[in-house]
């Protein structure tokens, strides 16, 4: 006599298994109660004391650079108010008067910063291939060495250089870019005759040439040490395969090297043109003060906003010192631009990429 069988479990609707009958292709309605399991894991007490300490770290970053912010716009709003859009397109310094604005002295720092970043980029790129790529390893640890050294030089000692030393110097070099290059406005000086031997070489003393050259010195071994960061990155298996491939080292460099340090190259490029753009003690030694527009590089005459502060922030009015930190306001908006704009093409680079040897 047969066994009687035991009633079947009813079947929970809304879930059917693909394939069986009843069920529709995937993507259907059939499918539409799967909902995915949320998954869970503790990260534990370490993990998340580390989260909650980083987060504070760069929450309190960003407070500390937003209240720099805010107090030199608060101090500065009655220089601004009074002054309006031309404290932009102003060149004269006269608070006091209700004349003034930022025009020269924006022109000048950008310029300063320009001349230094021409000079510090081929000089930082080349040192940093050297240390990584053609130095032996003994030389190359005291190489690194002696760059993090001059990186923290005070920037007095550099200004006190290029004072005593690099001016006298560098006279006849400005002289001949201004004879026979001068017919490029930015070379051009006035009151030089090419043609005149005997002619005095005050003209070209206290420029934008000369506290572009100390500042580029100064910037230099910050963007070496950032290029030569990213350049020991370089993925180890992408060297060996350029190698395996008859690639000579240039070879390698060209193709391998230099396309996966493109972006820290950039990065490290701005990150030394945001420090030149608020150097201080060192352009403020070497140049001499005028608030006009001086386009001309190689002529005795510029002006930059933090030598500006330095210089007359000691004898200042309530109104003065509005109106210097308005312009201290301008150069951290500026300085800040640069940063943010290097921090970002680094981030989107390849540079820093794990390497799968």
């Amino acid at each position: 006599m047969p066994s009687p069988r035991s009633p079947r479990p009813p079947r929970r609707p809304g879930r059917l298994r693909p394939g069986s009958p009843g069920t529709s292709l995937p993507g259907s309605a059939a499918f539409a109660d799967d909902v995915p399991r949320r998954l869970y894991a503790d990260p534990g007490v370490p993990d998340r004391v580390f989260r909650a300490v980083a987060r504070s770290g760069g929450g309190f970053v960003l407070a500390v650079m937003l209240l720099v912010g805010g107090f030199l716009l608060l101090r500065a709003w009655q220089a601004l108010d009074r002054a309006g859009w031309s404290f932009l397109t102003t060149a004269a310094w006269q608070p006091d008067t209700g004349n003034f604005g930022i025009a020269a002295i924006l022109v000048g720092t950008v310029l300063i910063a320009l001349v230094a970043i021409t000079v510090a980029v081929p000089l930082a790129l080349g040192a940093a291939l050297y240390i990584s790529e053609y130095a032996p390893a003994r030389l190359r640890r005291t190489l690194i060495s002696v760059v993090d050294l001059m990186a923290a030089v005070p920037s007095v000692v550099y200004g006190l250089w290029g004072v005593f030393f690099l001016e006298g110097k560098v006279l006849p070099t400005a002289r001949w870019i201004a004879t026979y290059l001068g017919w490029i406005p930015v070379f051009e000086v006035d009151g030089a005759d090419p043609r005149d031997p005997l002619a005095p070489e005050t003209v070209y003393t206290s420029s934008t040439f000369i506290a572009g050259l100390v500042v580029g010195m100064m910037v230099a071994p910050i963007i070496c040490s950032i290029m030569r960061e990213v350049f020991s990155q370089a993925p180890a298996g992408e060297r060996e395969g350029a190698y395996a491939l008859g690639a000579t080292r240039w070879g390698m460099i060209r193709s391998v090297v230099l396309p996966f340090g493109k972006g820290g190259m950039i990065g490290g490029t701005m990150l030394g043109l945001g420090r030149a753009l608020g150097e201080t003690i060192a352009v403020f030694m070497l140049i001499s003060p005028v608030f006009t527009v001086q386009w001309h590089v190689l002529q005795s005459g510029t002006s930059s906003v933090s030598s500006l502060i330095a210089l007359r922030y000691g004898e200042a009015s309530e109104f003065s010192l509005s109106a210097l930190m308005a312009a201290g306001f301008a150069l951290f908006v500026m300085t800040l631009i640069v940063n943010f704009a290097a921090s970002s093409i680094v981030a989107r680079s390849r540079s820093g990429a794990a390497s799968d040897a």
